[in-house]
């Protein structure tokens, strides 16, 4: 689903310094830290919740049951809503008038906001993009500056779009969420606006040149949706055309060829999937002169599956003989730079290839190149194609590498680039014009520096430092490995005080995931160590099944009927934190948020001796019904088909929506979502915390208005979520 927002991610801890403060280690000294702001004022409690006069009708997992809450997945009804803003009030009073919300919010809002930020640029034509938010730009601006100005401490930065100006303008929301630009020149761009910050967007042209959207030019109304440039006056588009043109979840099945000043209904339909897809979507694939060579078609017919097309000149659509289970990273030289995620075995015109393997593929040929095939302890994490190279970045047991690879006439051949160990790398941009790139490195104790890449010669420049967010002197990082249920070792990072007592007294909070094939490393977080590392807390990132740390094989040993091993394997991290002494029960709390939502909402059900504290953020909760709420539907091939009855009776066994029994001490969570999160339904959470509150036990829930799937939308909406999240887990780890 990528239901997480990029590190960033369907899950982040993100913030700037507001100076130093004392690092006292045990619990009371702790609490005591976090309060000096309030002059040692009680933090704000609510009252025991008075359990329910009668039994409560509650949620059943059995097929056809009357859900009782049904009512909350009814997004904008004003029962609904009525129902929201009293919860937000009533968590409000508990976490923004504690005396540490305060400090909090003004320390994630000075972070969030710092003018010393580094800048992520990408390339558009021969200048340099990016989007910056800050106090005075909270929605942001889409700006640009050139490659030799922006090495500037201070460069000189040319405004394109003025989120802020135009929303006031057009009395909308509006979030910007990327351009396409026609290449090569990146004068014409396809600019993506969200109103409210959900998966939904408006498309308009804007001329770069000019700094202005085209008068009369392409415009699509919002809605989920994909688009591609042919050429200057031709579009590839992939939308809701009308009454049966949008899949089970949501996403379009049709794509239709729009030339300019052409009305929708009279466009040429290029190719038409099937209603039970999960999406159709196109790429064009051109030469770094941005000449066009080919146009695909991607027809997901599963998340993890999908069918590739060749589209001819005159409009024919060829398959091509390319595993179901991969992705496409770029194009080279005429070959398809891909990511096999299936053993795939020998034909006539390629070797076997093993899951997990980047190959090279000639769609005229079928020939099939492997750049890469790893280890049983690697993983490729990303890659980016420049005009003539391709950079993997690399995990190998969760730690970091950076490699370039290069076509020659005896086989590829590659380079590692020279970059700090220890670090996770992010691929930021790839120039496709040229071997320019840029990338990021960062540790949980050690700021972020971007860096640019020459690919051509193998060689990194660094050329912006974040500057410390917070005191990291006295911390440490640890990888240790748990044993689960099953006996697989699965590893996790510890960020710790060097001085910890190992007597169980630390405030830990562990991060969670677990899906999707997506990797967690290592990434520095200024608001969890300012507001967290900095006054004595502990961290731990976990890396269990389900995700991506050790390719195909470690995601799909968790997928479907064996889910249960994500849980088990987080459960097992936290019962080896335990035994360590690093922390205890009463100190130990969890975070998660989309298919981490799951994790957490799934682990204080099953354990809820193991934790104190849960924040649920964005989740998928009710696993019965998740097939049939927003774009749930395109979920099944990792959850498994709660319509299906073999399918219905593992998923279960842990649904946490009809796993909570009366009688059963559960840790208060803090569970939170967002009204326009138009990727995991909201009624998700609203539901669970009803369910809660009709078994009389304590919860909190708080619903943001606007920011979409990853409730970040703007720094005031951050700042504002980042300090209520940490009141809650200082109330209830360290209190």
């Amino acid at each position: 689903m990528k239901p997480r927002p990029a590190r960033g991610g369907p899950l982040a801890w993100r913030l700037a310094d507001h100076g130093n403060l004392r690092r006292p280690r045990a619990a009371a000294a702790l609490s005591a830290a976090l309060l000096a702001a309030a002059a040692g004022a009680a933090p704000a409690q609510t009252a025991p919740q008075a359990p329910p006069a009668a039994t409560p009708a509650l949620p059943s997992a059995e097929p056809g049951a009357v859900d009782p809450f049904a009512w909350l997945e009814d997004i904008h009804a004003p029962r609904s809503i009525a129902w929201v803003n009293a919860e937000n009030a009533r968590t409000a009073a508990r976490l923004e008038t504690d005396p540490r919300y305060p400090l909090f919010h003004s320390q994630a809002l000075a972070l969030f906001t710092a003018q010393d930020r580094i800048p992520i640029p990408d390339f558009l034509g021969d200048r340099l993009q990016d989007v910056w938010q800050d106090a005075a730009h909270v929605k942001g601006l889409w700006r640009t500056t050139t490659p030799a100005s922006f090495r500037d401490v201070q460069p000189a930065w040319t405004t394109l779009v003025d989120l802020d100006t135009l929303s006031k303008a057009e009395g909308r929301n509006w979030i910007f969420k990327g351009a396409d630009c026609l290449a090569p020149h990146d004068r014409l761009c396809l600019v993506r606006l969200s109103d409210g910050g959900g998966d939904a967007v408006e498309i308009r042209e804007f001329d770069v040149r000019g700094a202005a959207f085209v008068p009369a030019g392409f415009h699509f109304a919002s809605g989920k949706q994909d688009v591609a440039w042919v050429d200057a006056d031709t579009l590839l588009v992939a939308r809701d055309w009308g009454s049966g043109t949008l899949t089970a979840s949501g996403y379009p099945f049709v794509v239709k060829l729009v030339r300019r000043g052409q009305p929708l209904d009279q466009a040429r339909k290029i190719y038409r999937g099937a209603p039970t897809d999960v999406r159709v979507s196109m790429r064009v694939l051109s030469n770094p002169k941005g000449f066009v060579e080919r146009v695909l078609i991607a027809r997901n017919v599963g998340f993890f599956e999908t069918r590739w097309f060749d589209v001819g000149h005159d409009g024919a659509v060829k398959p091509l003989d390319l595993p179901a289970k991969g992705v496409l990273h770029g194009y080279l030289d005429g070959r398809l730079i891909f990511g096999v995620r299936q053993d795939w075995p020998a034909t006539a015109t390629h070797p076997a290839v093993p899951a997990g393997a980047l190959i090279a593929f000639d769609p005229a040929t079928d020939a099939v190149q492997t750049l890469l095939a790893p280890t049983a302890s690697q993983t490729i994490d990303a890659v980016a194609v420049t005009q003539g190279r391709v950079l993997v970045s690399l995990l190998d047991n969760v730690a970091g590498a950076v490699d370039v690879y290069a076509p020659g006439p005896a086989g590829w051949t590659s380079r590692r680039l020279d970059l700090p160990a220890g670090s996770a790398f992010a691929l930021r941009a790839a120039d496709h014009g040229s071997d320019a790139a840029f990338l990021t490195s960062e540790s949980f104790l050690q700021p972020t520096v971007l860096w640019a890449v020459d690919a051509a010669a193998g060689s990194v420049t660094a050329v912006k430092r974040l500057a410390p967010r917070f005191d990291a002197s006295a911390d440490v990082v640890e990888q240790h490995f748990a044993v689960s249920a099953d006996g697989t070792r699965v590893p996790y990072f510890l960020v710790r005080p060097r001085t910890l007592a190992f007597d169980g007294s630390t405030p830990t909070v562990m991060f969670g995931y677990g899906g999707f094939q997506i990797s967690e490393t290592p990434s520095y977080r200024p608001e969890l160590g300012k507001l967290w590392l900095e006054r004595g807390g502990a961290y731990v990132l976990a890396n269990i099944r389900g995700g991506g740390e050790f390719g195909p094989a470690w995601h799909e040993s968790a997928l479907r009927e064996h889910r249960q091993r994500a849980f088990d394997d987080f459960a097992a991290i936290a019962r080896d934190l335990i035994a360590r002494k690093v922390t205890s029960p009463r100190r130990l709390g969890i975070y998660g948020r989309s298919n981490g939502g799951v994790l957490t909402s799934v682990s204080i059900t099953q354990h809820p001796e193991l934790f104190n504290a849960a924040v649920i953020e964005s989740p998928l909760i009710d696993m019965l019904r998740y097939q049939h709420l927003s774009a749930g539907a395109s979920w099944i091939g990792e959850y498994g088909d709660p319509d299906v009855p073999a399918d219905r009776a593992f998923i279960a066994a842990y649904s946490a929506y009809t796993r909570l029994k009366p009688g059963v001490t559960y840790p208060e969570p803090y569970i939170t979502t967002n009204t326009e999160d138009d990727r995991v339904h909201p009624g998700h959470p609203r539901k669970f915390a009803a369910e809660l509150k009709a078994l009389g036990d304590p919860y909190l829930f708080y619903e943001n208005t606007f920011g979409g799937h990853a409730n970040d939308a703007d720094p005031e909406l951050n700042a504002r979520r980042w300090a209520r999240h940490y009141v809650y887990l200082a109330q209830k780890l360290v209190d």
